[in-house]
């Protein structure tokens, strides 16, 4: 291993993404037919994994009013999955509310205490109303839903409104947005992550091409939009992932869906005033997907999903770069696929690295199932294993 290089001279980044695929295990339940898009935490030795899935056919889309959004549990010690459970549904009824007609969408998951997880996620009837990001919480010690959902809020220069897309919209509009406004689309992509005590998280429209970065209050009911990063417009920059360089500034990638639909960069000093979007020469070829940003152990993870098809699956080809610095990236994963590898979400547990991602096998969206795993164990990540 040079001084330079954080992997073995003789690393193999498909070798080590062949070894995670062939241990990845369905959280979905055997009624599911299309699954997308998860987010998970994990607590006291068990993963709670939440996704928008449906049983009728593969794929996802919003104005299918009958996705739903599930929480499965999975126990990492014996890799045994929990009966998943739907916590939102179209017209569902809870204590206090009943949800209107249309697709539960996008589910996030955020630590609210050392004993509850909180749910977020949209309700949406594209073209018939405007959509609502909600909220409701797990408690990890009984293992079960309180029945009661609340509108999430979302805070902007015009002032404190229900998160909607909007007040999301208008906050932009006056920054120079040109977009069309749509009345759905409005969501947390990226996933919550924390820096210096708080916690931020991606605010993204996407059927428009509309992101910013936004902080979450401490109530977490409230997201507080910080700094638009949008241009160029003709990109249609969308989905993004943000994380902290060593310097203290801040690094977007974001999915392109125009152009050459390669990843584009954007830069922040502050996380307010964001630079334009720009190429940067370790990223090419990427195809329209959703990126991941994270730092684990000192070290970033960047991945982005390649053009590249195998056996002209869809997305079944994604790539992690590491480094240590932000600057300088060597290839760490290539994950190939036929049974495709998108929306995969990372998130670190007592030393280990865990992901959840979308596959399938038979449709064109591949969008079947979500599948979970390890990727790897930072103590025999850094000796060359994984």
């Amino acid at each position: 291993m040079t001084l330079k290089s954080l992997l073995p001279s003789n690393w193999d980044p498909k070798q080590a993404g062949d070894r995670v695929l062939a241990k990845l295990v369905n959280v979905c339940g055997p009624a599911v037919k299309g699954a997308h898009d998860s987010d998970f935490l994990i607590v006291g030795g068990n993963a709670y994994v939440v996704y928008m899935a449906n049983d009728i056919q593969p794929g996802e889309a919003a104005s299918w009013p009958f996705v739903y959004t599930a929480l499965s549990r999975v126990n990492l010690a014996s890799g045994r999955v929990e009966r998943p459970v739907i916590f939102a549904a179209s017209g569902m009824t809870y204590e206090n509310e009943r949800l209107p007609e249309g697709a539960c969408f996008v589910p996030r998951l955020v630590r609210k205490d050392e004993h509850t997880l909180r749910c977020f996620f949209a309700s949406e009837n594209p073209d018939v109303r405007e959509s609502q990001m909600w909220h409701l919480d797990y408690d990890v010690s009984s293992q079960a839903f309180r029945w009661r959902i609340h509108r999430a809020e979302i805070e902007t220069a015009e002032g404190v409104f229900p998160m909607q897309p909007r007040h999301f919209y208008r906050q932009a509009l006056a920054r120079g947005f040109t977009g069309k406004q749509r009345q759905y689309g409005l969501y947390m992509i990226d996933g919550f992550k924390e820096f210096d005590g708080r916690t931020y998280g991606v605010l993204n429209n996407y059927p428009i091409g509309q992101t910013a970065w936004a902080s979450l209050n401490d109530e977490r009911t409230r997201l507080t939009v910080l700094g638009n990063f949008f241009q160029p417009q003709e990109a249609k920059l969308t989905e993004s992932a943000v994380n902290r360089l060593p310097d203290g500034s801040w690094l977007a990638i974001s999915r392109q869906e125009n152009r050459d639909c390669n990843y584009m960069f954007a830069r922040s000093p502050d996380g307010i005033t964001w630079e334009p979007h720009a190429y940067s020469p370790f990223v090419q070829k990427g195809a329209a997907s959703k990126p991941t940003f994270d730092r684990f152990g000192g070290v970033y993870y960047l991945g982005w999903q390649e053009s590249t098809r195998i056996e002209g699956a869809f997305r079944s080809v994604f790539n992690i770069e590491v480094s240590r610095d932000g600057v300088d990236w060597e290839r760490k994963y290539r994950f190939e696929t036929s049974r495709s590898f998108q929306y995969p979400v990372f998130r670190d547990y007592e030393g280990a690295v865990y992901l959840s991602v979308t596959q399938g096998d038979i449709s064109d969206s591949r969008k079947e199932r979500i599948m979970f795993g390890l990727l790897e164990n930072h103590a025999a990540s850094e000796s060359g294993g994984v």
